[in-house]
């Protein structure tokens, strides 16, 4: 059997007609929605990335503004001394705070609960909540209920924290802890650089009058000095030995930390403990004065009555 050969193919071809199929159209939708959703993506990562930064910011610190420029803190305990004798140191402070339009914080060392530590260590939180109550102070000046403010002539941030001043005073390349503390002041501090001013006595670091510029240094510094491990120590001298350890141990305190002249601001009433009084120095710690006998605390302040005298002449 046969069959017929298929028919030949035309040698005039139709003309070309475009095609018909409807797959470029399909791709173009998948490219503008690949497109969309790519940006979409980039959006959202920006986004995220934006918000990442500003929650993991550094924050803003408060910067004081110096009104008050300076604010004396005292503890008192009020179970050891009589209300005439605190009273009266209350006076100085507040006549001294007034000349020179400081501000004052007085509290008692029950009001902070110290979990059993004893009550020297209130001076810590007292000059914290200092630092709450005034935030636009410029300085925090801590001095002992034993002591007395002298010279009504002398302000703390030209007298001690001026960095012209503290360039002059500063005791650089010395024992932290006298004699013969392997650990010594910086000897390239610069004035502008220190945020805390104390003294020494013939025993160590003094811890009954020191000033701290106020800051996030300031705070950062009272809690480590206040942290449970250290109260719990049981220190001979308690927070001051403390002081003397963590100056020793943590350079990044030891590199805000100036010694100047114990009689700066931090006198004594006896050579006995270190350096002595005279006329004319910014305070008087009395050293060593006792609750009961002839040397108590109101007995041994009647060698320094004139601080009252001095108010009236300046």
């Amino acid at each position: 059997m046969h069959f017929a050969y298929p028919p030949r193919k035309s040698s005039n071809p139709p003309p070309f007609r475009p095609r018909t199929s409807a797959l470029p159209t399909i791709r173009g939708r998948r490219l503008k929605a690949i497109v969309l959703t790519g940006l979409v993506f980039l959006t959202l990562l920006w986004l995220f990335q934006r918000g990442g930064r500003s929650r993991h910011a550094p924050p803003a610190y408060h910067k004081p503004s110096g009104n008050p420029p300076v604010v004396i803190v005292t503890v008192f305990n009020e179970g050891k001394y009589g209300k005439g004798y605190l009273d009266m140191v209350k006076e100085n402070r507040l006549k001294y705070a007034e000349k020179h339009g400081y501000g004052t914080f007085f509290v008692k060392s029950s009001d902070y609960d110290l979990r059993g530590a004893p009550v020297s260590w209130a001076i810590l939180p007292a000059a914290r909540h200092a630092m709450t109550k005034f935030p636009d102070a410029s300085y925090i000046w801590y001095l002992d209920q034993n002591a007395f403010i002298m010279n009504p002539l002398l302000k703390i941030e030209e007298h001690v924290m001026k960095p012209s001043r503290l360039e002059e005073l500063m005791i650089k390349d010395h024992p932290v802890v006298p004699p013969d503390s392997i650990i010594k002041t910086f000897s390239h501090l610069k004035g502008h650089d220190v945020d805390f001013v104390l003294t020494q006595d013939k025993d160590g670091l003094s811890s009954s009058s020191f000033v701290m510029k106020n800051g996030e240094w300031a705070k950062f510094f009272i809690e480590t000095w206040f942290d449970p491990i250290y109260r719990s120590y049981n220190f001979q001298k308690a927070e001051q030995h403390a002081l003397e350890h963590i100056v020793q141990w943590h350079p990044t305190i030891l590199a805000k930390l100036a010694l100047v002249p114990q009689r700066i601001l931090n006198s004594y009433s006896k050579e006995k403990g270190g350096q002595e009084y005279k006329e004319g120095d910014l305070a008087v710690r009395l050293y060593a004065c006792g609750e009961a006998g002839e040397d108590t605390c109101e007995t041994e302040s009647q060698r320094f009555a004139q601080w009252k005298a001095a108010y009236q002449d300046s």
